[in-house]
């Protein structure tokens, strides 16, 4: 499961709102509601905000390995 849990931690540190980063930076109010909701943004949208808040994808994303998706998944598939 990809969570955005950095993403919030990361505009916190930097002291930036959503708020800003709609208004004054141009991200779509759609993709904060995505990053809210924990679905998919693209990578298109993923570099944009690395280049807005000047950091590297971990400080956005991060992998976390659930047992269940796991499970019953073969790479020949």
């Amino acid at each position: 499961m990809i969570s955005y849990e950095n993403f919030w931690k990361t505009i916190g540190k930097k002291g930036i709102s959503t708020y800003a980063l709609i208004y004054k930076h141009g991200i779509m109010p759609s993709v904060i509601q995505r990053l809210r909701d924990g679905r998919p943004i693209t990578t298109k949208t993923l570099n944009t905000l690395c280049v807005v808040l000047d950091c590297k994808v971990s400080d956005i994303i991060e992998f976390l390995p659930e047992e269940e998706e796991n499970e019953g998944y073969s790479p020949e598939r």
